[in-house]
């Protein structure tokens, strides 16, 4: 199976380290956003897409990547973001994603989701939130879910 991990990590580069993590379970690549084009993901049968969390919404270019991607059949896909707040609402970060995914015919095998430190805007005047995630166990679950991806199991972790 040939696997793409694409991505936009910005700040401290969060999803960047659980993409890392998730990579050479999957033995996929990563790539970001600039350095590959809607087509290019027809060369893969599994593709994942990562982004940190930004005002609610996953970050508003992997939304316009994927409105972009040519129609597909029932390709494989995963969802994962990292957020200062993470947890049950990550279903909600994820909706616009899924739902434009799911209409180009992609199968969504799986979500994850968790804590990333997060000093933007005014959290940056108190030091920020969830300092030190992702943490040793949040990658453990993120290897768990690679994992899980491999199988082709779906699964849907939301970490607090």
């Amino acid at each position: 199976m040939k696997s793409l991990i694409i991505l936009h990590s910005y700040h401290h580069k969060n999803t960047e380290k659980i993409a890392q993590t998730m990579a050479p379970i999957l033995g996929a690549e990563i790539k970001t956003l600039d350095q590959m084009s809607p087509d290019a993901l027809l060369d893969f049968d599994l593709v994942g897409f990562g982004s940190g969390v930004y005002f609610g919404k996953l970050y508003k270019g992997l939304l316009e990547f994927a409105d972009k991607l040519p129609q597909v059949n029932r390709k494989s896909a995963f969802i994962f973001s990292t957020s200062g707040r993470a947890g049950k609402s990550a279903a909600d970060f994820h909706k616009a994603l899924r739902s434009t995914l799911s209409s180009k015919g992609y199968i969504i095998l799986g979500e994850f989701s968790c804590p990333g430190f997060d000093t933007f805007g005014l959290l940056k005047i108190s030091g920020g939130i969830k300092k030190g995630r992702p943490n040793q166990d949040d990658l453990k679950q993120a290897e768990t879910f690679a994992q899980s991806m491999q199988k082709n199991e779906n699964k849907i972790m939301y970490l607090d």
